[in-house]
């Protein structure tokens, strides 16, 4: 028997307008749990109105959300939900906070109601650490850190609060080509491993179409959804016509080994 798979956000009938523009148009949209989703799209085709919609910080217009099964007007356990920007590269060298200290300010309102006993804080924050492979890293001062580096350092302090869903908004600004591969399956194992639901928006598709169970295409309407096989099966000519250029994002060759990265693609 397959186990029911929870729905763990639900779109249905999304529309959203700013002043006289629409910048989404009827999205429906179910991502299951334990699914690691792509969003793709180009520029101005919604992609940050909807995380927004689904973080709760912009009011649903009309149409609903649900998370994990709650309206979101009426949801609570934010704390289940973990969000990572587009923060790579924002800290100077002279940002005095390390690693932990970054890590563990994650745990923050859970620590409010002082439920954490300290050994069991450091163990938390300590794993979270673990999990993005910066345990050598812990002591360091974030500002010193490569772009990916800091990157995880912002999922591992979302990890802290052992989310259900990781929402992440082009997490790879910023870092060199040769660690976006080993951040994507660093993603991979929280996916796979710890069993973390997945949100991306990216423009990697092409890099990271071996990771993602799903993907989205967006643009103002939800063009594509579903699963990456039957993505990858689109004609060229409908990628080309819904971004109305040529795309060159699935050239790479599969051999499921990836060892080589792509360098051109960025």
């Amino acid at each position: 028997m397959e186990k029911q798979l929870h729905s763990i956000i639900e779109i249905e009938q999304v529309s959203y307008r700013y002043e006289k523009e629409d910048v989404l148009e009827n999205i429906n949209l179910t991502i299951h749990e334990g699914a690691f989703l792509g969003i793709v799209g180009p520029n101005g085709s919604g992609k940050s109105t909807l995380l927004k919609l689904v973080l709760g910080l912009l009011k649903t217009q009309n149409g609903e959300i649900r998370l994990f099964g709650q309206e979101i007007s009426r949801f609570k356990d934010w704390h289940k939900i973990g969000f990572v920007s587009q923060k790579a590269n924002s800290f100077n060298t002279g940002f005095p906070a390390t690693v932990y200290e970054v890590v563990s300010s994650g745990l923050t309102k859970k620590l409010g109601l002082f439920k954490f006993m300290k050994r069991e804080h450091h163990m938390k924050v300590t794993q979270a650490i673990d999990s993005v492979g910066l345990l050598a890293f812990k002591d360091r001062n974030i500002g010193e850190l490569s772009g990916g580096q800091q990157q995880r350092v912002f999922i591992a302090r979302a990890l802290v609060s052992d989310p259900k869903l990781m929402i992440l908004d082009e997490p790879t600004v910023g870092v060199d080509a040769q660690n976006v591969q080993s951040f994507y399956e660093m993603l991979d194992e929280l996916n796979k491993k710890l069993g973390i639901t997945l949100l991306l928006v990216t423009h990697d598709i092409g890099t990271i179409s071996d990771k993602v169970t799903h993907v989205a295409c967006l643009n103002k309407h939800l063009h594509f959804h579903g699963k990456t096989e039957e993505f990858e099966q689109l004609k060229m000519d409908e990628m080309s016509e819904f971004y109305g250029h040529d795309v060159h994002i699935l050239t790479h060759e599969h051999d499921h080994h990836h060892h080589h990265h792509g360098g051109s693609e960025q």
